[in-house]
C-alpha cells in the first residue's frame, strides 16, 4: 500500500494536473462511465464539527475510493485548517486498499479546479475582470487557478471582513493583476467572471447587480441551508453544475428550485458541455452559472494523479498491512 503525505501531495500535484483530472471526470460523469455513491455528512455531536464520507468509481480512469472526513471549525485557532480530510483509493480489480492520499491540499486545489473547468467552458472569451466574493483560506487557490483560464487584467473583491483581504490582494499582485476591494454591488458592476467561495446562508449577490454576459461560479454551497447568491439569478441565467442530484439538494440550486424558479431540467451537467453533447453558452449576452456542490469524484481523481505521480517520482511510502 501507498501513502501519499500531505507535503507530497503539495510537491507532485499542479493546477495543471487538477483541471485535467477534474475535466476528465466531469466528462465521465456526463457519459455515464464515472459515478458517486451517496454521501453521508453528520454532525457528530462532539467539537462543532461536521463529518462523513464521500465515495464513487470511475470506470474509465479507475478511481475507485472513498474521501473521509470533515469540518472542524475550531482548528483554525490550533493553526490548522478547519478543512480535514484523507482519501483512500482502492484497485478496482482486487478490491485491496492501494492508496492512503492526505486530501487537505487536494480538495483545495480539486476546488479551485472545478470553478477553472466552468470559466474555461462557459466565461466569455474577451473576460477582463475577475470578481471574487469571499477571501477565506480557498480564495488564493481559485484566484489562481481562474487566473489562468482568461486574460484577465483586474480583480475586484469584497469579504464580509475586510482585513481578511489583505492576502488575497497578495495573491494578485504575485500574478501580475491590480486588485481593488469593492462593495458588493459595484464588483458585480465590473466584474465579467465572479467566484462566490464563503459559507453565507443568505444570498450575497443579487440578480438586479448582474450583468449580461457574467460567468458565476458559486463554490461554497454544499449543504442545506448555505446560500451565495439571489434565486432570481437561477432564473435568468444559463444553469450548469458538477452533479444535478447534488445541486438540487445541496448546492446553490436548492434555493430556486425550492422556490419553483427553475425545474430540475433547467440544470445542465457541466461534463455534457465538456464532451460536445450539450452547449454551454450561446451568445455574449448569456448569464451563465456553475454550481460547484463538490463531488467525490473529483477527490477520488486528484488523488489518484497524487499516488501515481508519486509513485513514478519514488515519493510515496510503501508499507504492507
Amino acid at each position: 500500500m501507498l501513502v501519499v503525505t500531505e507535503e507530497v501531495c503539495r510537491e507532485v500535484v499542479g493546477r495543471d494536473d487538477a483541471f485535467t483530472a477534474v475535466e476528465n471526470v466531469f466528462a465521465a460523469m456526463a457519459k455515464g462511465d464515472a459515478y458517486n455513491f451517496p454521501v453521508i455528512r453528520e454532525a457528530i455531536g462532539y467539537a462543532e464539527a461536521l463529518y462523513g464520507f464521500k465515495s464513487g468509481f470511475d470506470r474509465q480512469g479507475l478511481a475507485l475510493g472513498l474521501k473521509s472526513g470533515g469540518y472542524w471549525p475550531g482548528n483554525s485557532d490550533k493553526g490548522l485548517t478547519n478543512h480535514q480530510s484523507t482519501v483512500f483509493l482502492f484497485d478496482p480489480d482486487t478490491g485491496q486498499l492501494r492508496a492512503l492520499v492526505g486530501g487537505n491540499y487536494l480538495t483545495a486545489v480539486r476546488t479551485a479546479a472545478a470553478s477553472a473547468v466552468s470559466i474555461s467552458h462557459l466565461a466569455r472569451e474577451d473576460a477582463k475582470v475577475l470578481g471574487m466574493v469571499g477571501a477565506g483560506h480557498q480564495a488564493a487557490f481559485q484566484l489562481r487557478a481562474a487566473a489562468e483560464q482568461r486574460d484577465f487584467e483586474k480583480v475586484v473583491a469584497w469579504n464580509l471582513h475586510p482585513e481578511m483581504l489583505d492576502s488575497l490582494g497578495d495573491v494578485a499582485k504575485d500574478l501580475g493583476l491590480p486588485f481593488d476591494v469593492k462593495e458588493r454591488e459595484q464588483l458585480a458592476a465590473e466584474a465579467d467572471v465572479i467566484i462566490t467561495i464563503t459559507s453565507a446562508h443568505e444570498p450575497l449577490l443579487m440578480k438586479q447587480w448582474i450583468k449580461p454576459g457574467t460567468h458565476i461560479a458559486c463554490m461554497g454551497t454544499d449543504t442545506i441551508g448555505k446560500q451565495e447568491i439571489d434565486p432570481a439569478v437561477m432564473a435568468a441565467a444559463k444553469v450548469f453544475t458538477d452533479e444535478v442530484a447534488q445541486s438540487v439538494t445541496l448546492g446553490e440550486c436548492q434555493h430556486a428550485i425550492n422556490e419553483k424558479l427553475i425545474l430540475k431540467d433547467d440544470i445542465t451537467p457541466i461534463g455534457s458541455v465538456i464532451n460536445g453533447s450539450a452547449q454551454g453558452r450561446s451568445s455574449a449576452e448569456d448569464i451563465t452559472v456553475f454550481d460547484g456542490t463538490g463531488v467525490g469524484l473529483q477527490d477520488l481523481a486528484v488523488a489518484h494523479v497524487a499516488a501515481n505521480l508519486a509513485e513514478s517520482l519514488g515519493k510515496a511510502q510503501e508499507i504492507s498491512l
